[in-house]
């Protein structure tokens, strides 16, 4: 048997720990860049509050309607759920963190008769030790188990623990289940399935193997339908590396000009490249996404995505940065105001070693490039982030001086860091995003275990 500890309102209720009188009040918790909704508590999403919604619209929207605000507190965010983790480790026989609020957990060796009383039982510890309520799918496949975990998030009768141990409850659960709710089905395929006519994961499960694999002759769909039908087919090995990686952000103001959503775009790939070397891995394929400003209905609006195929799989700097400018200049048209800009790398893989194309770099060269990584890579951890980066990294300014060469003079100056800080000059949209930052921000960077209110 597999279990999912799925932490509710991840976000809101790390917010909540400190703040008890919140205790169902409408909480929202902003994004650091944008100052867009990231998460809801469950009474702001029953007022109507949808994810993305930016901050000063909330007042619009919501007149006469007190909602807590928060921006986001990745430091304590970071911590509480790592002691909910720290729990579950001594809870559980085996674990696998699969992201901040989401643990999967291998359960052999626990009597299935008493897996629902374990699963309430570390519930309720959770609740007692950290403050957080955590739901539990108990099912014997991981797709089954997330299901599962979400029935016991929306229905109190489960007690926060929800299994699925027959096949009449597989059926059941099913059944109830959107088709687009079904974890490692994306928006593209559960629209393609929707119209095929499968609306629930019921109708898509009772399909055939065959024609599960002739329509769609994509291996992971093929798992999906297996782990919905009982079949335990997700390698524990692929939860451990992402399928894809994605570094974005919304911008401060609105960009125009094709030189600094340049320097932009070569921040979020040389991050991309990074990420990929931190979990051992390279990536085939490098894309870019554009985005106008969706709210401001007086501007013209446009939106584009374009990728590109890298000849060598890879997670040099260099090369995705490179790659990610191509892309760019593909899809980059005048005119327009842009908010937010982001690159993806898809088709990830291992790094082992692999033939080299021949008209690729050769051994020699591309030997050096990674050691050059690697270097930059000890730098950067040991001396704080962009301490080295490549020359396209640079924020130009208007007296054409990138970021490095300005932190570089006032050093030299004698300026410290936060004389530096104060010199920079302050523009309205900055103004607005270190509101965003530290206006709202929770009192509790950190936290002691001492602070926290522990429950009876």
């Amino acid at each position: 048997m597999y279990g999912i500890a799925d932490l509710d309102n991840c976000y809101c209720s790390c917010e909540k720990v400190f703040r008890p009188d919140l205790e169902g009040k409408p909480i929202v918790v902003l994004s650091n860049n944008d100052g867009c909704v990231v998460a809801r508590s469950n009474e702001a999403k029953k007022m109507g509050v949808k994810e993305g919604t930016p901050y000063f619209q909330l007042a619009q929207q919501f007149p006469n309607q007190k909602i807590a605000v928060f921006s986001s507190n990745y430091e304590l965010y970071g911590e509480l759920t790592g002691r909910v983790v720290s729990i579950i480790s001594k809870e559980t026989p085996a674990y696998f963190r699969y992201s901040i609020d989401e643990c999967f957990m291998y359960l052999d060796g626990i009597e299935l008769d008493k897996l629902q009383q374990w699963g309430e039982h570390l519930h309720k510890r959770v609740k007692r030790e950290v403050g957080m309520p955590i739901s539990i799918g108990l099912a014997p496949t991981k797709t089954l188990a997330k299901i599962a975990s979400k029935l016991a998030k929306k229905y109190e009768v489960y007690k926060h623990c929800c299994m699925i141990d027959t096949d009449y409850k597989r059926e059941k659960v099913l059944e109830w289940c959107p088709i687009e709710d079904v974890w490692g089905i994306g928006r593209r395929y559960a629209a393609r399935l929707q119209s095929l006519g499968c609306k629930t994961a019921l109708d898509f499960a009772k399909h055939h193997k065959d024609w599960v694999r002739q329509t769609f002759n994509n291996i992971n769909i093929v798992r999906t339908w297996q782990e919905l039908n009982g079949e335990d087919a997700v390698p524990n090995e692929q939860l451990a590396n992402k399928k894809s990686i994605c570094t974005s952000r919304s911008f401060n103001g609105m960009i125009s000009d094709y030189d600094t959503l340049r320097t932009q775009v070569a921040n979020y790939a040389a991050r991309c490249a990074e990420k990929l070397r931190q979990q051992n891995t390279v990536a085939s394929i490098v894309g870019v996404f554009l985005n106008t400003n969706a709210f401001r209905e007086d501007l013209a609006q446009y939106w584009n995505f374009q990728e590109t195929r890298l000849i060598t799989p890879s997670n040099s700097t260099i090369t995705v940065i490179e790659s990610a400018n191509e892309v760019l200049k593909r899809i980059y048209r005048q005119g327009y105001q842009y908010k937010k800009a982001g690159v993806i790398v898809m088709g990830i893989g291992p790094d082992t070693p692999i033939q080299q194309d021949l008209f690729d770099i050769n051994a020699e060269q591309f030997q050096k490039m990674k050691r050059l990584d690697e270097v930059v890579d000890r730098i950067n951890r040991m001396h704080g982030s962009e301490t080295i980066v490549l020359g396209s990294q640079q924020y130009t300014k208007k007296d054409c001086k990138g970021k490095a060469a300005i932190e570089r003079e006032q050093s030299q100056a004698g300026l410290n860091s936060a004389e530096r800080k104060q010199a920079r000059p302050k523009v309205k949209a900055d103004v607005f995003a270190n509101a965003i930052k530290h206006d709202f921000k929770s009192k509790n960077p950190t936290t002691r275990w001492s602070d926290i209110i522990r429950l009876k």
